[in-house]
């Protein structure tokens, strides 16, 4: 049997090749995204495995279906960009990744602090010998209220951890967890946006969440609101956003996920001039030139323990199909 890994980094080429050889698989790893110029390298093989970044269009999927192509398994845990109903009405098995939230969840408490003490400023100014305290005062937790805006894996261990540090914690889900309620109250939306300092979101991009960040959203909001969003971008309404940095009702805001970015992040752009259908990067950079405005490129998972987690899923997922006909790994319809 063989598959093909696209979008293989250096530290997940280990980690395949390694499963490969103890399943007896053969293994065709590539850098390259999958898209209609490398489809081709899937060529006999049983399934093929991507991150976030590939072309998962119609075109894309005909071609891996007239190959014989069975399983597509993405190594990320968001599965937004896999055109799952199409692929779905062609008859492939779908997948995804997986990884302890932990090291999503420690990024967003990071942020949430490096917001609060104004880190970007000091660091900044340290840097230029400006060694004064102006601007420079902060807020602890416990004198705060948090937001938790999706209380699943990471949202609940991200209301873990703050239990730690004495503020109240509000969550929003739509299902309840018990032990999130031996740490936080269950509330509204609407209840979050008004009564918050900090928001910090962990929701799934879905047709309901697209955009929910939008200016009614943040026009509940307290006035200089620490907003974080280490989830996807396209929940943030990002002309809304800028409105809301601009005059102050955001106070800080880190976004580890932009809307826009597929494309353009986790490869560089040092050298090139970069272009996007409604030209989010440039959204972007003048977002970045604000001192309370802080973006990192979708980094929040990359730990070692969840970077080998997910490389093993890509594999594991189309081996469990390939010998047992299902795997655990296998997105819910």
């Amino acid at each position: 049997m063989k598959i093909t890994a696209y979008e293989v980094r250096p530290d997940e080429e280990p980690v395949i090749r390694g499963l490969c050889d103890k399943y007896g698989i053969d293994v065709v790893i590539t850098r390259a995204n999958l898209d209609e110029t490398t489809v081709n390298l899937a060529e006999g093989s049983y399934g093929i495995t991507t991150l976030g970044q590939s072309t998962y269009s119609n075109e894309v999927l005909d071609e891996l279906n007239k190959m014989g192509v069975k399983v597509l398994a993405s190594r990320c845990v968001g599965y937004n960009h896999m055109n799952v109903e199409y692929a779905r009405k062609l008859g492939f098995k779908l997948c995804n990744g997986s990884y302890a939230p932990n090291g999503v969840a420690e990024y967003s408490v990071m942020a949430i602090l490096m917001c609060m003490r104004h880190q970007k400023k000091a660091l900044y100014n340290t840097n230029d010998n400006d060694f004064t305290l102006k601007g420079k005062m902060g807020r602890e937790l416990r004198s705060l209220t948090v937001g938790v805006l999706g209380a699943g894996k990471i949202g609940k261990t991200v209301v873990k951890i703050l239990s730690g540090f004495g503020c109240k914690i509000l969550a929003y889900d739509v299902i309840q967890d018990d032990e999130v309620k031996e740490y936080a109250t269950y509330v509204d939306v609407d209840t979050i946006y008004k009564e918050c300092d900090v928001i910090t979101i962990h929701m799934p991009l879905l047709p309901a969440t697209t955009g929910m960040i939008n200016k009614e959203a943040i026009d509940k909001m307290k006035d200089g609101v620490i907003l974080i969003n280490n989830a996807r971008g396209e929940l943030l309404d990002i002309d809304a956003v800028i409105e809301g940095v601009e005059n102050g009702k955001i106070g800080a805001l880190y976004c580890d996920a932009f809307p826009g970015e597929t494309g353009i992040i986790h490869v560089p752009h040092n050298e090139d001039i970069i272009r996007t259908e409604g030209m989010p990067y440039f959204k972007l950079k003048y977002l970045r030139s604000f001192v309370n405005v802080y973006h990192t490129p979708h980094m929040a998972f990359f730990t070692e323990e969840a970077a080998a987690s997910m490389a093993a899923c890509g594999v594991d997922s189309i081996y469990e199909i390939m010998t047992e006909g299902k795997s655990s790994h296998e997105i819910p319809c």
